[in-house]
């Protein structure tokens, strides 16, 4: 077991506190398996009626997963890393299929691996503290955790905008897009938490008495841009289709996707095509785990840690350099499924 979460039970109610501030709760794979055990058990116990998933203290949910480790990793045989992935889209997976309610309060920082335990709970709680964002391709990943899934089921074009950019949503941003269920003040959580455990049967009730309306959705004032300018699947055409628009906000995406990994941004639209025509939520992460067992071993991904995380020089050097470098050929081949007795596999459930 591992400090960095804790798993308790208060009443009727199982308790998963995120605890490793200094890293705002970024997962490892110790911290996946402890909240597996933790679900398992809970699954089963009759006494146990709804999972409450939320931080123990700090600033931020969760920011994502360990991807120092996962880059030195890559640089060697990427074993350890495709253990974490393998561990976590368990976790991701179990979430998904989980029976009894569950409830994730994005309060602060919710990115990449964050994104991954809090999308498939039935109560997605945001407050004006969310910070929504999956910002993989500035490090030569994919929104993966299931992303694929979640972010082509946006409407129109957003879950392409912000696979490709990384762009932060607020609260009420992710209330208008769904990705949140309520909008509740964060000074109020500790109350509705309480209230939760005191009254299991009560959750919907309690967390629409508790609900504040939100402010407005400003990524809605870009949605017409969004679904305009982000309509292909071809990445050449999205970056043309934003040179040629004349307007401030066009131009500064174009300035955004500028810096990102051309093979990620190519990875990821890749991902969400094929996620949008997947029902079944253990083929996409079948299929994630074969592209993250492969781009973990190439040149973005350990290049883009460096560079942001490790080095911090803000200066990666891509290869391929271009989209255009970035072949179908090579797309297909990060796309292809794993070799036998390789493939990711759920828990049996």
């Amino acid at each position: 077991m591992t400090e960095d979460v804790l798993t308790l039970t208060e009443g009727a109610i199982g308790r998963i506190r995120l605890s490793r501030p200094k890293a705002i709760h970024a997962l490892t794979r110790d911290m996946c398996s402890a909240m597996i055990a933790a679900l398992l058990d809970w699954r089963e116990d009759a006494a146990i009626e709804a999972v409450i998933i939320d931080h123990a203290e700090g600033r931020g949910f969760c920011a994502g997963g360990d991807v120092v480790m996962l880059a030195k990793s890559g640089e060697s045989d990427g074993a350890q890393a495709r253990a974490f992935f393998h561990e976590e889209y368990r976790l991701n997976h179990l979430l998904f299929s989980f029976m009894k309610p569950t409830i994730a309060f994005m309060d602060g920082i919710t990115m990449g691996g964050g994104v991954g335990i809090s999308q498939p709970a039935r109560y997605r709680i945001a407050t004006e503290n969310t910070r929504f964002a999956m910002p993989e391709t500035s490090i030569g990943l994919f929104p993966d955790v299931g992303g694929g899934w979640y972010l082509s089921r946006l409407p129109g074009r957003i879950g392409q905008y912000l696979a490709l950019t990384g762009a932060r949503l607020d609260g009420a941003e992710c209330l208008a897009l769904g990705l949140a269920t309520h909008y509740l003040p964060a000074a109020s959580l500790a109350e509705v938490k309480a209230r939760i455990a005191a009254d299991p049967q009560g959750i919907e009730a309690i967390l629409c008495q508790a609900s504040l309306p939100a402010p407005e959705a400003r990524i809605e004032a870009n949605r017409e841009a969004i679904d305009r300018l982000f309509a292909s699947e071809d990445y050449e055409e999205i970056l043309a289709a934003l040179e040629a628009d004349g307007s401030e906000w066009a131009q500064a995406q174009l300035a955004t996707l500028r810096t990102k990994s051309p093979q990620a941004c190519k990875v990821s639209l890749r991902l969400l095509y094929d996620g949008a025509r997947v029902q079944d939520f253990a083929h996409e992460m079948r299929q994630e785990y074969a592209v993250a067992a492969r781009v973990v071993q190439r040149n973005d991904f350990v290049e883009g840690v460096r560079a942001l995380l490790i080095d911090k020089d803000n200066a990666p050097r891509w290869s391929p350099a271009t989209p255009e470098g970035v072949s179908d050929h090579l797309i297909d081949q990060i796309f292809a499924p794993m070799p036998e007795g390789e493939e990711w596999t759920p828990l049996a459930l």
